[in-house]
């Protein structure tokens, strides 16, 4: 008998997805918010790190689209995710020169 909620192709629920996705965000925006000032630096630094690993993710799933819609959604992960890196490098920069004055 086929299970009674709507599942992926791996069999994991969407439901199962959406709250882990729910509790991810609330347990981030708890930690962020409980590091100290002088602590956001490296936060930041190590944002960018994983950020960037994202970006790679993003390419290497969009040089294997099969269709168009793949295509498209996989140009826009490039593009978002190298915004978020570039950003947050320019954000980074600012903090740093903030500490050298």
């Amino acid at each position: 008998m086929p299970h009674p909620r709507r599942s992926d192709p791996q069999g994991v629920a969407v439901i199962d997805l959406l709250t882990i996705f729910v509790l991810a965000v609330f347990v981030g925006f708890e930690v962020v918010s409980k590091v100290s000032t002088i602590l956001h630096t490296p936060l930041m630094s190590g944002a960018n790190a994983i950020h960037g690993v994202i970006l790679v993710g993003a390419i290497l799933i969009t040089g294997s689209a099969e269709s168009t819609l793949e295509l498209v959604l996989g140009l826009l992960a490039v593009f978002l995710a190298t915004v978020n890196v570039v950003g947050g490098f320019v954000v980074t920069d600012r903090m740093l020169e903030m500490f050298r004055k």
